[in-house]
């Protein structure tokens, strides 16, 4: 039942974060004359020069690659952007026969800067969410996750970026009129790529920031006691030798949360013959969010003994 629960639950995300890509493009991408990202960018273009709806040109170009992901990549995955695609297209057009000429952005071709950055945080939380559901908007992100199964090494990023590339220099020419060139579309394309890319990759990587410190010492059983009593987190203790002395260590690893970095180092500063250092750690699970509620009330141990 919980299971049946979180796919529900799933798929609703899924239906929002369509409906809100349709909002983005109709009240501050269309309205202000700029392409953005992908596909989805050209498909802008081509609506602006020809009034072909970017609706038609989603279902045209998605339903396929759908299709395609169903037997090259995952079944949940094609249908879950196979149902971002028809809500977001669908919604699009809908939203055009309605009288909401009010709810549009229009920059009157001054200050349009305020419109890519809004299109370009909302476009990141939509790619970022739908990601995590296992789904995506569409186009280049379903060519992404089919060569990220089949070569893992592969780097996806110098074709996103040519592609991206691309239809900011094509839109140089589409935007511009009577033989005047104009660069602002560049710079807006430019702009929604780079807050679209910056906010989607924040979601995806987790906001569950953590710390994880790797510690060589002589002194073990003072740090962790430490570390137990007054940060409530555990450690991993495991033999070490040294490569150069044959030295016999001990090394500790132990994830702590952002704000206790500092009161680990002056953990570690009372202890001679002590080496570490720590790298981040993007997402973290387990009872870090639990950690003030410990410091209060005590362990979960303490409270049923």
């Amino acid at each position: 039942m919980k299971h049946l629960f979180k796919q529900i639950f799933s798929y609703v995300i899924i239906i929002l974060m369509a409906l809100l890509l349709a909002a983005n493009y109709y009240i501050f991408i269309i309205e202000n004359n700029f392409a953005p990202a992908g596909l989805n960018g050209i498909a802008t273009m081509i609506q602006y020069k020809t009034g072909f709806s970017i609706s038609y040109m989603s279902l045209i170009v998605n339903i396929p690659l759908c299709v395609a992901a169903f037997f090259l990549i995952s079944r949940e995955y094609a249908f879950k952007s196979l149902l971002f695609t028809v809500v977001y297209s669908f919604s699009f057009l809908w939203l055009q026969q309605l009288p909401l000429d009010f709810l549009k952005y229009n920059a009157h071709g001054s200050d349009t800067i305020f419109p890519a950055l809004i299109s370009g945080v909302l476009s990141g939380v939509v790619c970022g969410i739908s990601f995590k559901h296992n789904s995506s908007t569409g186009g280049t992100e379903i060519l992404s996750k089919y060569i990220s199964k089949v070569s893992p090494n592969t780097n996806f990023f110098t074709a996103t970026f040519s592609l991206n590339a691309a239809v900011a220099i094509i839109s140089l020419f589409v935007y511009s009129e009577d033989g005047i060139l104009n660069y602002k579309p560049i710079a807006l394309c430019i702009t929604y790529c780079f807050v679209s890319t910056l906010v989607g990759n924040y979601i995806i990587r987790g906001t569950k920031t953590a710390y994880k410190f790797t510690v060589i010492t002589d002194h073990p059983s003072q740090i962790i006691s430490e570390i137990t009593t007054s940060l409530k987190h555990g450690a991993t203790q495991i033999a070490a030798c040294g490569a150069y002395t044959g030295a016999k260590k001990t090394m500790l690893i132990c994830v702590v949360n952002k704000h206790q970095l500092n009161d680990f180092q002056k953990i570690l500063q009372k202890y001679n013959n002590t080496f570490s250092f720590y790298e981040v750690v993007n997402e973290t699970y387990g009872n870090f969010k639990y950690i003030r509620k410990f410091k209060k009330y005590g362990s979960p141990a303490a409270k049923t003994s």
